[in-house]
């Protein structure tokens, strides 16, 4: 039997996470632990073969009242909570870092395919946060002690929050929407979880770049929402120099309509964790 820990008591992937290994009782034995504050610092690690680490600050930002914490949450926390996991006889940890170490969206019109070669680029103190993080981890890496980095796009599911929940409102309320053509890597929450199950499994390590099996088009992806509750909205075409246009005001378009994805081959895994295409996702999200 495996014995996993998750950190982060309120994260949305580490409850997810430790519900579908709830589906294998007989395989995983699986305990959750807050680190807030500092009495987690006096528990032991000791007996766990992996420790999830999903806790952290999610929400992107640059304003330099947040700096100092994503650097002591995002950065410090982390290589402290692995630091001990390594002392306490751990010997996996996997952190979750995200695609924002490669920057912020293409601008509309625009592709930005990510490939193994792309150098990373954080354009944020989150994503800095993140690529200072990784850089700490890979200084106690090694064979007694494996680390997992898992470069996640955008997690979507049911009970999630952030940009998701803003385009399944759009689909839900709305009768029309801009049709724009881009590229989105994405990730169901319940394909991660799978993902995550496959990688305790073979004890893996390395930097991973999982994904659904298909890329996500937001004007597409509104469509299917809406379809999933018995609706019809009209996508409007022509709608690309405007949304250009209101992309030099916010930076919340060109992270709605802009294209950033993986190449689909860093996405390849031994496992077949991709259990559910997009169509099957957004229908289970939002029954």
């Amino acid at each position: 039997m495996k014995r996993i820990l998750i950190t982060g008591a309120s994260s949305y992937t580490g409850n997810a996470l430790r519900e579908w290994l709830s589906t294998w009782p007989e395989k995983y034995h699986v305990q959750t632990i807050s680190l807030r504050g500092d009495s987690w610092r006096t528990e032991s690690f000791r007996g766990f073969d992996s420790v999830i680490h999903t806790a952290g600050i999610a929400h992107d930002s640059t304003k330099s009242s947040d700096k100092e914490e994503y650097y002591r949450v995002n950065s410090e926390l982390t290589f402290d909570t692995a630091r001990k996991a390594m002392n306490d006889g751990v010997r996996q940890f996997v952190f979750m870092s995200s695609s924002i170490v490669y920057g912020k969206s293409a601008p509309i019109g625009h592709a930005k395919i990510i490939t193994r070669d792309t150098p990373v680029n954080p354009e944020s103190y989150y994503g800095d946060s993140k690529v200072r993080a990784e850089n700490m981890l890979a200084s106690i890496e090694g064979e007694n002690f494996r680390v997992c980095v898992l470069r996640c796009p955008m997690i979507y599911g049911r009970g999630c929050r952030g940009n998701y929940n803003a385009l399944s409102k759009f689909a839900r309320r709305l009768p029309v929407f801009p049709a724009v053509r881009n590229s989105r890597s994405m990730l169901y929450v319940k394909n991660f979880a799978e993902f995550v199950r496959l990688m305790v499994d073979d004890n893996s390590r390395g930097i991973f770049w999982p994904q659904n099996g298909e890329y996500s088009c937001t004007s597409e992806m509104v469509r299917m929402i809406a379809e999933s509750h018995g609706r019809k909205i009209l996508l409007l075409p022509g709608c690309e120099i405007p949304l250009k246009f209101l992309a030099g005001l916010s930076g919340m378009v060109n992270k709605a309509f802009g294209s950033l994805a993986y190449d689909m081959s860093l996405s390849d895994y031994a496992g077949d964790y991709r259990l559910y295409d997009l169509r099957g996702s957004i229908a289970e999200t939002e029954s």
